[in-house]
């Protein structure tokens, strides 16, 4: 056994130990599929939002982490629930009231408000293929439409057909008394309407495996359970495609927790054996609300990308999947600045070290090094003080720091620096507030700038730190007093960098004169 796979045996990394359960399902013998099954869904009744991502994301590190300890093959598929009907309208699409015109009918039957695919679902289906896309995943898409009508949940649902007291029995003890009167595990389509019928069964034949029911306008029907005429309610339909695929994982948001004992049951009447699940915590908007595919809140894919690598956003959702995540633009700068410290750190760790280091799960093992010579809160301190409008302008005080470095042997660090000049002039810049200092404050300024005036030890971060301590020591206690002033009435912030590395990277004179523009009252005009 490699030090590496003996290492991931006993690895604590969340994603080890999920792949060690999965594992156990094998222990006696290989799975007869050929390959371990990993699998995400995804409910196209909204654009795909970070959730959804985050969902495929950690379902792919707990895939990688069992390619480590197993030479077992692994797959991943995205199956998009895109047969479903569509309940309600989302609020942050376009052409809201043709939509409704369309309600209940199958995603991949509704047009697309935006004009560009063959109807809404295939919409956001491509939308969510780019997302995995962008990111590298390796996976097979599934469509349930496709499915449905090509016949491969046909056994599934005739076995549904034959068993349907029991899979009945399983879900009438979740309904209320009055759901449970009128529900059935089959959903129909019209088949001149093409709408989603939420009708009771008046048979189900297990014979000929088919169901009759009376549609909203009281006309009899009787249709084959197979070839895509009805489709399952959600809960029968995920325990069905576990059956159907022979699922071997699959994660899904706290909110389906209560039910997995429903799907897992459901899956072992129609013939497969119940997966291993993980249940992770839900994503948060910036008021505390659950971010949903209706109503759009929250921050985007897109939008973390305006603003950092995709490499950072993958950080952030591997970190504490069984805590709520507050998803909003202020949560960027620390996970940027985060995950290259982890990435220095991974140089000097050993087997046991890197694989409880976040960026192992990112890369996949193959971790590339931080080319981030200035972090990255450093960087929208530069973009203030300087009014940058673009990276070159912050390029010229990175070079002047790091004379070896540039936008060719440093393309993390170029990208970086005009992912900071967006997020300054979008998000700290309008927030910016400047107030004058106190009396000791000013006393404290004035020191500052005259030693700096006479400074002769060059751009030496820790010397400037230390001077700055200094001068601070004799006059604030406590000594963060002296730091908020500094960031309060130099930066326009509450908080800031550590202030000898600023004055390395601004530079020194430029320092002085940022000091006496201050004391001059010149930087609340501004």
């Amino acid at each position: 056994m490699s030090e590496m796979r003996e290492a991931a045996m006993s690895s604590k990394a969340w994603p080890f130990e999920e792949a060690r359960a999965v594992l156990k399902r094998y222990a006696k013998a290989a799975p007869e599929k050929g390959f371990v099954l990993f699998e995400t869904g995804y409910g196209p009744s909204g654009l795909p939002h970070i959730g959804t991502f985050g969902e495929v994301l950690r379902t792919t590190m707990i895939q990688r982490a069992f390619e480590e300890i197993s030479d077992i093959p692994t797959k991943l598929v995205c199956f998009s629930d895109d047969l479903d009907g569509m309940r309600k309208v989302p609020g942050n699409v376009p052409q809201q009231e043709m939509l409704a015109e369309h309600m209940h009918k199958p995603l991949t039957s509704v047009p697309d408000p935006f004009e560009t695919h063959e109807s809404f679902g295939h919409h956001n289906n491509a939308m969510l293929r780019r997302f995995l896309d962008t990111f590298g995943f390796e996976y097979e898409f599934y469509s349930a439409r496709e499915f449905y009508r090509a016949g491969h949940f046909d056994e599934i649902l005739k076995r549904a057909c034959e068993r349907y007291d029991q899979v009945m029995a399983v879900m009438l003890k979740s309904l209320r008394e009055e759901r449970a009167a009128t529900y059935s595990i089959f959903l129909p389509i019209h088949p001149e309407t093409g709408r989603v019928l939420y009708v009771p069964m008046k048979n189900v034949d297990p014979v000929n495996h088919t169901v009759t029911f009376d549609d909203e306008d009281g006309k009899e029907w009787t249709l084959p359970v197979t070839g895509g005429n009805v489709k399952l309610q959600w809960k029968p339909d995920f325990g069905a495609r576990w059956a159907a695929l022979d699922v071997d994982f699959e994660m899904y948001g706290k909110e389906h927790a209560t039910n997995t004992a429903i799907y897992d049951r459901i899956c072992e009447i129609l013939g497969g054996k119940k997966p291993n699940h993980f249940s992770y915590e839900l994503f948060l908007d910036e008021n505390g609300q659950k971010i949903s595919k209706s109503s759009g809140n929250g921050i985007s894919i897109d939008e973390w990308l305006t603003y950092a690598s995709t490499e950072s956003l993958s950080y952030f959702m591997y970190l504490k999947p069984k805590t709520a995540k507050r998803m909003h633009f202020d949560v960027i700068p620390k996970a940027v600045d985060e995950y290259h410290q982890q990435l220095r750190a991974y140089e000097g760790q050993d087997a046991k070290g890197r694989l409880n280091n976040p960026v192992w799960h990112i890369h996949g093992g193959d971790v590339p090094k931080s080319d981030m010579v200035v972090p990255f809160s450093m960087l929208l301190n530069l973009a203030s003080v300087s009014s940058a409008e673009d990276k070159s302008k912050l390029w010229g005080f990175i070079q002047r720091y790091a004379p070896e470095a540039s936008a060719e042997n440093n393309p993390g660090m170029d990208a970086a620096a005009g992912h900071a000049v967006r997020y300054f002039n979008d998000f700290v810049k309008p927030h910016k507030v400047f107030r004058a200092p106190s009396d000791l404050e000013r006393e404290a300024l004035e020191e500052l700038r005259d030693n700096l005036k006479v400074w002769e030890g060059g751009l030496d971060a820790e010397g400037l730190q230390t001077m700055v301590f200094a001068v601070g020591k004799e006059r604030f206690d406590p000594l963060r007093d002296w730091f908020t002033a500094l960031y309060e009435v130099l930066l326009g912030a509450s908080q800031g960098p550590r202030f000898g590395g600023f004055i390395a990277l601004y530079g020194v004179d430029e320092t002085v004169q940022l000091i006496d523009d201050a004391l001059a009252g010149k930087l609340l005009a501004s």
